[in-house]
């Protein structure tokens, strides 16, 4: 319509999305061959490395419901890949514990996720790469965008807009 309109491609947000969905589904695509989903693959790993060993602390870790979480550890557990044991600690909590077959896969999984990786971000320097997950991390950290904030002013007029 106008020339002063930014369109889809003028967004960063676009960029990122499109980048995400490219190393989502490649990703995706290749954990399918193990009958394990990228949502899957992210509780098993977290629980591998130690990084959280309870339902809730697992959905805190990845960022998601505890009630997702519950389900896929549900689905890992059919699958024979994850056990819920009671937590010697506390009485009303369980721990998610890896079984031998989960053990074993998880270290390959592992070497897909560094070779998707790669895969999209091996072009990048080490230096550039670290500052681009450091950017990223910066903006999403929590106390960047406080809750109940609307929308940021915009930009000078002399800067192309973006959101």
């Amino acid at each position: 319509m106008t020339g002063t309109t930014s369109g889809l491609r003028d967004h960063l947000g676009y960029w990122l999305r499109r980048l995400s969905d490219e190393v989502h589904g490649r990703f995706e695509k290749e954990l399918a061959r193990h009958d394990v989903t990228v949502s899957q693959w992210a509780v098993l790993v977290t629980v591998h490395r130690g990084d959280a060993v309870t339902t809730r602390e697992v959905a805190r870790f990845i960022d998601i419901d505890p009630g997702a979480v519950s389900r896929l550890v549900d689905r890992l557990a059919a699958k024979g890949l994850i056990t819920r044991e009671p937590d010697p600690a506390s009485r009303r909590s369980l721990r998610l514990t890896l079984t031998e077959t989960g053990r074993e896969l998880v270290p390959r999984l592992a070497e897909i996720a560094d070779r998707n990786d790669a895969y999209f971000f091996g072009a990048l320097e080490p230096g550039t790469r670290a500052q681009l997950e450091a950017r990223i991390r910066q903006l999403l950290a929590e106390d960047h965008h406080p809750a109940g904030d609307g929308p940021a002013a915009p930009p000078p007029q002399n800067r192309k807009t973006r959101p």
